[in-house]
């Protein structure tokens, strides 16, 4: 973990501010090739949020802008009685 004593006033400025004060932790791997991605000296920091790995602990980062999500695939609940209707009345 990255304290911010260990940090220049230059880069602390650039850092962004935390609701709790805690301290930046460093990327995860999976933050590669996103955005909010931030180099400071030799360290990469995430400047939407203060601990990558927690975002990625149960999932994909949803301020991840490299993650490609997937929209649509849901299968469309039809009602049974409905369906048997249709399919009496040759609509189906």
């Amino acid at each position: 973990m990255l304290t911010t004593k260990e940090l220049d006033p230059a880069a602390l400025a650039k850092l962004p501010l935390t609701f709790s004060g805690n301290a930046a932790h460093k990327i995860v791997e999976q933050c590669e090739g996103c955005a909010h991605v931030q180099v400071i000296g030799e360290g990469k920091f995430c400047k939407a949020f203060n601990d990558p790995a927690a975002k990625w602990m149960f999932g994909s980062c949803n301020l991840g802008t490299h993650v490609v999500r997937k929209l649509g695939g849901e299968v469309k609940k039809v009602n049974p009685l409905k369906a048997s209707k249709k399919a009496m009345k040759g609509k189906g």
